[in-house]
């Protein structure tokens, strides 16, 4: 039998050997990108298993230069005549792309020191440790505990266990070879509550690179029937003016933002408000932004977003994006660092094919020092958003309004749920009027926002 290990070295030969055959067949460079990939998922409804799959996957990609003319390919068929249809079809594709005066690899001398995952704790084989009859026992132990949390909770859309793991290697023609490994697993329950006022739905997750720091099914449900039960008897309110406070789970959307406006390739684009703002007052004095994709969340277990390097190969960085209310970076990769000429934050995300994009690593708002509770206490009248609806953010103008549903606070105490309401603001106001930002800095995800608060926004109701 074939061990992962044998596998994954097949794969990295595999990568190594095809850049090295574009550059034989022409190529002044070539950079190969190699995957392979595992995933299971069950959702399970009622009690009963509704879907159930597992699947995986291998894939190699192929990006050569031919000077300054550039072509990506990729293939799942890692037959030799699946490989040679990939590097023919790279050189000739590169012979009749339009001339780019900023493309090509990173300098040699550029490239990232650590080119391996080990030791960094983005990998744990406990992930797949269950049989499959305990994973599918783990989404029915989450809905399990949604239903029987609260009599008016007689449905569900379910309850889910997931587990993936991954197996990336790059190698290029300027000497840079890297890998790394990762996992991840997940649970969520999605209860629906029934009352006289009507049906309402709401879900909670749990996710982890490892088994032993997923919260148990149990929590999540709880979690799950909790959030689901507070948006009975939602009304609508009137239009107006008011205080916003947004928890966590909506806030990293927000302030997610920042980092879309602060992209380089919507800097040289000229589509986004943060244009030529480098150096300026773009948001409260109390607000600090910051890309890591360094992080450790403990000793031994890394950030959701940690890699030993981006999608060029260069190494993953710490950057301030705002600093104090003022902009300090732009996000950028090889390319739009070349176009700005600026310097790679490391933010470069590579898929198999087509150039490089950018990716944030662990993006976070850093933490104030008031609790969820004091934010909250402080309002005299305003709206707690659960949940926001539709994408409209204009990156261009600032311009933000999104269908909402929340809970309705009056001096500092939750009076109601409000649905079939409107948010809107211009992000440059918004930034400049959060008040408040809370001290749960919780890591759900390669994103986290903690509760923060915003003055003035509107609100369309009745």
């Amino acid at each position: 039998m074939t061990t992962k290990t044998n596998t994954h070295t097949d794969l990295k030969q595999l990568a190594m050997d095809v850049m090295e055959r574009a550059k034989k067949l022409g190529a002044t460079d070539a950079e190969s990108v190699a995957y392979e990939g595992d995933e299971f998922s069950v959702k399970v409804r009622l009690g009963h298993v509704e879907t159930l799959t597992q699947s995986g996957s291998r894939a190699i990609g192929l990006r050569v230069f031919n000077g300054q003319r550039t072509a990506t390919t990729s293939t799942s068929d890692l037959s030799e005549e699946g490989i040679a249809r990939l590097l023919n079809g790279a050189i000739e594709l590169a012979k009749i792309a339009e001339e780019d005066p900023f493309a090509g690899l990173p300098d040699a001398g550029a490239f990232s020191h650590k080119r391996t995952s080990e030791g960094m704790g983005l990998f744990f084989e406990d992930v797949y440790s269950l049989p499959p009859e305990d994973r599918i026992d783990l989404a029915r132990r989450a809905e399990a505990a949604a239903m029987s949390a609260d009599v008016r909770i007689q449905n569900s859309d379910g309850g889910t266990f997931d587990a993936a793991t991954s197996y990336k290697v790059m190698a290029n023609s300027r000497g840079f070879v890297g890998e790394y490994r990762k996992s991840y697993c997940g649970i969520a329950a999605m209860p629906i509550a029934q009352d006289a006022s009507g049906m309402q739905r709401d879900y909670w997750s749990s996710s982890a690179r490892t088994l032993r720091k997923l919260d148990s099914p149990e929590a999540v449900g709880k979690e799950a029937a909790r959030r689901a039960v507070r948006r009975l008897g939602a009304k609508r309110v009137k239009t107006q003016r008011a205080t916003i406070v947004f928890p966590p789970e909506i806030a990293r959307s927000l302030i997610g933002n920042i980092f879309d406006a602060a992209n380089g390739d919507a800097i040289y684009r000229h589509a986004t408000f943060f244009e030529g703002k480098l150096g300026q007052q773009v948001a409260n004095e109390n607000i600090s932004v910051i890309d890591d994709g360094t992080m450790m969340l403990e000793p031994g277990l890394a950030g959701f977003g940690t890699l030993p390097f981006d999608g060029d190969g260069l190494p993953m960085q710490r950057t301030t994006i705002i600093d104090r209310g003022i902009l300090s970076s732009y996000v950028l990769n090889t390319y739009t660092a070349r176009k700005l000429n600026m310097h790679s934050t490391g933010n470069a995300s590579r898929g198999l094919a087509g150039a490089s994009g950018i990716g944030s690593g662990n993006f976070y708002l850093q933490p104030g020092t008031q609790s969820p509770d004091e934010i909250i206490g402080d309002v005299k009248s305003g709206l707690y958003v659960i949940e926001t609806l539709g994408s409209g953010v204009n990156l261009v103008t600032g311009d933000y309004s999104q269908g909402a549903s929340g809970l309705w606070i009056e001096n500092g105490e939750f009076t109601g749920a409000v649905e079939e309401i409107t948010i809107a603001g211009n992000l440059k106001d918004i930034y400049r009027n959060i008040v408040a930002i809370g001290s749960d800095l919780i890591w759900r995800g390669s994103a986290a926002v903690p509760t923060i608060r915003v003055e003035g926004m509107t609100i369309a109701g009745e």
